[in-house]
């Protein structure tokens, strides 16, 4: 392949998905917005014409804040690679840091200057949603000083767990030959496991508190459900999401002695007992389905492919030309083709994501199904109304909107399929 050509190949799909969001986004407002009078008759009951406008309003305003920035990351992107913008950045880092600290300290310098660089231009878009969107339709919870303290932790945490893995990683590619993609997935495979082991004992403790279930009824009943479903964790906990969001939420973390199941305090406030004993048996849907497992394993297939496909293009020359740099004569390209493979995957896999929305709206009807089984229905109905209705999800989404974007099925269609069981 020639550079031009894959430059070509490149900024068509680049133009394509573009387009098809801006179109898909488009669709999405329309409906939205032409669907904001009058409330769905399967909610007549449940959800006033107050919220359900209100639920249009935030809809709305996300998809309107997704399209500046979506063209805003668009024209980074292209500035990035096709402008110049990475060559540019690595010539200036090669420069400064190669002949001082040597190959691997340069690297490590070039990914670390594209982080913070790409996190710097993102810290206003972040900023916006929290404290324009978010908090004008009821649910930030944060302050600034809390917003920042989460972003220097945040900082913290990445270079304390990025550094060492990117730093092995490129170890491997100057060191152990052809087959460096390999090597490079075990350790990758590695670490991600390690991650989920870790994140709920050291990491999530850093940004939320968590205390044990204090309910003792609640967690009878919890216990229970767990055990008709053959399902073993290490404790129930409450999370403090209250103090950040009032979006409530409950969730499975950890991997073997870690494993914990976990609630927002925003949940217990808004469920009944049995509604949550509902959610929960849902989330054990996914467990006994062994949804968790397989996508554990496609991802990291897709990894392993991925991995095999860096080891082919970063010895290619027409890879770095046809992305706008010019690879390194007198030093190492790996950290090059990490950053270039990175930026350009995304624009290539768009068309591709309608196929895993599939896979996972399916998964999600499973998981109802087996919460019917083990939970009562009008519980777990009702649940899953209270949260759209305390989340302001919208209820009449654009079909082709779902088809490509929506990992759960609409709340409608979650219920119909409910009532047919």
């Amino acid at each position: 392949m020639h550079a031009l050509t894959l430059t070509l190949v490149f900024a068509a799909f680049v133009a394509a998905s573009l387009l098809t969001k801006l179109w898909l986004d488009s669709r999405q407002i329309r409906h939205v917005a032409g669907h904001r009078a009058h409330v769905p008759p399967a909610f007549a009951d449940e959800i006033s014409l107050e919220q359900h406008q209100r639920a249009a309003a935030y809809t709305l305003d996300k998809l309107r804040f997704g399209l500046i920035s979506g063209a805003i990351g668009t024209a980074l992107l292209i500035g990035w690679t096709l402008l110049g913008g990475l060559h540019a950045l690595n010539e200036l880092v090669r420069g400064l840091v190669q002949s001082h600290w040597g190959a691997l300290p340069y690297q490590l310098a070039l990914l670390g200057a594209f982080t913070f660089i790409s996190g710097l231009i993102d810290l206003p878009l972040s900023a916006w949603s929290t404290f324009r969107i978010e908090q004008k339709h009821g649910f930030n919870r944060m302050s600034w000083s809390m917003w920042l303290g989460d972003l220097v932790k945040q900082t913290l945490v990445g270079v304390i767990l990025g550094a060492p893995i990117a730093a092995l990683i490129l170890w491997l590619m100057g060191a152990a030959g052809q087959q460096w993609w390999l090597w490079a997935w075990v350790a990758w495979v590695s670490f991600s496991l390690l991650l989920m082991v870790i994140f709920p004992i050291f990491i999530a403790p850093l940004f939320n508190k968590f205390e044990p279930l204090q309910d003792e009824h609640l967690a009878q009943r919890v216990t229970s459900l767990m055990d008709r479903c053959g399902f073993r964790a290490k404790g129930l906990f409450v999370m403090d999401g209250s103090r950040r969001s009032a979006h409530a939420n409950a969730y499975f973390t950890g991997l073997g002695a870690s494993k914990r199941v976990v609630f927002f305090d925003t949940l217990l406030k808004k469920l009944s007992h049995g509604e949550v004993e509902a959610v929960l048996a849902h989330e054990l849907g996914h467990f006994k389905h062994k949804h968790v497992l397989k996508r554990m394993v496609m991802m990291f297939a897709m990894s392993l492919a991925g991995f095999a496909l860096l080891g082919w293009l970063s010895r290619q020359v027409w890879f770095y030309q046809g992305l706008g740099v010019n690879p390194n004569l007198s030093a190492p390209n790996d950290a090059l083709a990490l950053l270039l493979f990175m930026l350009a995957l995304p624009s290539f896999l768009f068309f591709v994501s309608p196929i895993f929305a599939y896979f996972s709206r399916r998964d999600e009807y499973q998981a109802d199904a087996y919460a019917c089984q083990q939970a009562a229905r009008e519980d777990l109905a009702n649940a899953l109304i209270k949260l759209y209705k305390d989340n302001s999800a919208t209820l009449t989404p654009d079909p082709v909107y779902v088809r490509f974007h929506y990992s759960h099925p609409p709340a409608s269609e979650r219920l119909a399929a409910m009532a047919a069981l």
